[in-house]
């Protein structure tokens, strides 16, 4: 059986982490093979990457093409070295962000052109979709606070003008908005339990219909 692949979605302090953590918790408990991993990040190369792009740095910033072009690489190396291996195994693979990052990220929080993101996404993955994105639908100032109130530090992309975060968030919007069949909106506003109880709702029915499990 070939895996699948499930995306967790949202602004900063949405809980897309926790509850991927939560998920991968359920499914092991059925003992469906996971795979948790993160973009940027999960490969070594990855982390590199990852370093590079959320650590400020006042003297050298980095340009928005750059960013863009640093996230696809990632991309790339993640898809080639972790997802497509593991998805081969027959593994769930669940992943803090996707390309929908990048189209709300850089699309329009950054302003870059949409159409230049779409096609390097497509070079990046080689058309590998995903089989189910969860959109943990948050106001981006609750997001936030919610960050503050667990005392952690902001990264570069968390340190932007709120204006910023409020286009990334109009950005996931419309791409839920046209792309229903792919992204399930999720509340992130309602409780951890509640989140989870709702996104596991969802996979319940994909399962079955995956053959993971039998009703």
């Amino acid at each position: 059986m070939k895996g699948k692949l499930i995306i967790f979605e949202g602004v900063e302090g949405c809980g897309k982490t926790t509850q991927m953590q939560l998920c991968d918790q359920w499914l092991q408990s059925l003992n469906i093979p996971t795979l948790m991993t993160r973009q940027p990040g999960g490969t070594e190369l990855g982390s590199h990457i990852r370093h590079l792009l959320l650590n400020k740095t006042d003297n050298q910033p980095i340009a928005d093409r750059t960013e863009l072009l640093l996230y696809a690489a990632d991309r790339s190396q993640h898809v080639e070295q972790l997802l497509k291996p593991n998805l081969l195994l027959g593994k769930l693979i669940l992943s803090d962000r996707y390309i929908y990052s990048m189209i709300a990220y850089q699309g329009y929080g950054r302003g870059l052109d949409t159409s230049l993101i779409e096609q390097l996404n497509t070079i990046a993955t080689e058309g590998l979709e995903s089989d189910l994105t969860f959109w943990l639908d948050v106001d981006p100032e609750v997001g936030l606070n919610r960050k503050r109130g667990d005392g952690d530090i902001f990264d570069r992309i968390e340190q932007e003008k709120i204006d910023f975060h409020h286009r990334v968030q109009a950005g996931y919007t419309a791409l839920a908005t046209s792309e229903p069949h792919i992204i399930i909106r999720i509340d992130g506003s309602l409780t951890r339990e509640a989140v989870q109880e709702n996104i596991q709702e969802v996979l319940k029915n994909k399962l079955q219909s995956w053959g993971y499990i039998t009703m």
